[in-house]
């Protein structure tokens, strides 16, 4: 990369003027954690869930974690979870003292396989948690049809996936619960927090309770619960960035298009979408057929932020890996292994210029040179 050459970051959260006024404006207000403006965040954000209720919490972690803690799963029972993910996916099954049951993904979605899923279903199994990877939405059509099969509850981690659809669902509108991630990579984000999303009264007041110590009135504790509440200043960032999130999803949209036409080096594979899905780009994930990591080194040579999401399969993780062997445990995940060794994530995120796209383009193509 030479001295004229900035690097175009892999992504670049936004912060503006908006997003500084409104946590200023909690903050002079006094009131900062789980206020109005974390009631309004809530409110606001159920019109991309189709109405749903909407419980802000303080990581999408918290709301993996409070998902299935609210549905009273925890030991004996098995999540089925994709190895191709964020570890945080199989790290809140663990946390509820459930057996995590690892499943293989689609080629071409990097989605959790409902085959698959099928496959890996047995009398303890409890639920099933389809990642939106990507910004992909998973085959939840499928997905949901196998789990009221077997009576399972069906979790989606659409951390990644804020306005994704299928067939015009909103992603977090299929599954007995959804849960979003408001971190600063994130399409939107309050600088850290989290939501779950469900058409269930009962479990949506249980999740209040769960984040809140237990209580809904103050000294009133109901159940055992914990402190994961929103703040107000994040709820108020989060306002803000939830406003925006339509234009900067169709900017993500139409970057990722020009990139799928424009790239030809031909040991990159471009990403799909599946039929009637709405895929908002999260990352723009290629596959490097060939010496990924000199791909790499190349495009960071040229100034092309890069990353690889992720190069160790959740079950090859230590804290999994270790007890299935101990265990004699094998997981069968081919497409799994074949996704973590060729994947590179380029940039996608809206802020990039056309000359920026122009420049990931004349990069990505020079591979094959």
């Amino acid at each position: 990369m030479t001295d004229a050459q900035e690097l175009i970051p892999a992504a670049r959260p936004v912060i503006g003027e908006e997003e500084i006024d409104a946590a200023v404006r909690v903050l002079r207000g006094g009131r900062v954690v789980q206020g109005p403006e974390v009631a309004a965040f809530e409110e606001e954000f159920g019109e991309l869930v189709d109405g749903r209720h909407c419980v802000a919490v303080n990581s999408g972690t918290s709301a993996l974690h409070l998902s299935l803690l609210g549905m009273g799963i925890g030991p004996g029972d098995e999540v089925v979870v994709p190895s191709f993910s964020f570890a945080a996916s199989a790290n809140a099954v663990r946390l509820v003292g459930a057996d995590v049951v690892f499943a293989d993904i689609e080629a071409d979605s990097f989605c959790l396989d409902p085959a698959a899923v099928e496959a890996a279903v047995t009398p303890r199994t409890a639920a099933v948690m389809p990642v939106h990877l990507y910004g992909h939405p998973a085959a939840m059509d499928r997905i949901t049809a196998l789990a009221e099969r077997h009576s399972l509850a069906v979790v989606e981690d659409a951390c990644q996936a804020h306005a994704a659809a299928l067939h015009g669902t909103p992603v977090g509108a299929f599954g007995t619960a959804g849960t979003f991630s408001f971190y600063p990579t994130k399409n939107m984000h309050s600088l850290e927090g989290g939501m779950v999303t469900t058409a269930d009264a009962q479990l949506a007041r249980a999740l209040r309770l769960l984040r809140n110590q237990g209580m809904e009135q103050r000294y009133a504790n109901e159940i055992v619960g914990a402190n994961l509440r929103m703040t107000d200043v994040a709820a108020a960032i989060g306002r803000v960035q939830r406003r925006k999130l339509a234009g900067w999803t169709e900017r993500r949209i139409a970057n990722a298009a020009y990139l799928t036409e424009h790239v030809s080096a031909p040991e990159v594979v471009a990403p799909t979408t599946a039929e009637g899905a709405r895929h908002v780009y999260h990352q723009y994930t290629v596959r490097v057929r060939g010496d990924r990591d000199a791909a790499m080194a190349r495009l960071t040579e040229a100034g092309i932020g890069n990353a690889v999401y992720y190069p160790t399969p959740i079950h090859r993780l230590r804290p999994y890996w270790e007890p299935d062997q101990k265990a004699g445990r094998h997981w069968d995940l081919p497409e799994t292994e074949r996704a973590a060794a060729e994947v590179v994530s380029l940039p996608v995120h809206p802020g990039l210029s056309q000359a920026d796209l122009d420049r990931i383009v004349t990069a990505v193509n020079g591979l094959g040179e």
